[in-house]
């Protein structure tokens, strides 16, 4: 995917689950507050909004009204399952592929 085709929602998704993978953020780190994000992503507060959504959907975040939102205890072993689901995915993918090269290099060679 493109820089030009990431939604500034997703852009501060993905940098907050690379932080939480690479371990930069772990449990029960504090993210800073939506007006802090806001400025520094250059972005409106719905679309900090919008990002802290997904990270909590995905399990990475939980957020406490007034006091603001912290790394899940699950969250690193949920980026990693989540990555290696990516991976598997991407293996059977190329499997798929290099079964069908072989037909077509078959079908050439006969």
């Amino acid at each position: 995917m493109s820089s030009e085709t990431v939604q500034p929602y997703q852009r501060i998704t993905q940098d907050y689950t690379e932080k939480i993978r690479q371990g930069k953020l772990s449990a029960g780190a504090k993210l800073p507050g939506i007006r802090e994000l806001s400025e520094k992503y250059g972005v409106a507060a719905g679309t900090v909004q919008r990002a802290l959504t997904e990270l909590r959907n995905a399990g990475l975040i939980y957020s406490h009204q007034g006091r603001g939102s912290f790394v899940s205890e699950s969250a690193k072993k949920s980026v990693e399952d989540s990555s290696a689901l990516a991976i598997r995915a991407l293996e059977s993918r190329v499997a798929e592929l290099e079964a069908r090269l072989d037909r077509l290099e078959e079908g050439h060679d006969g």
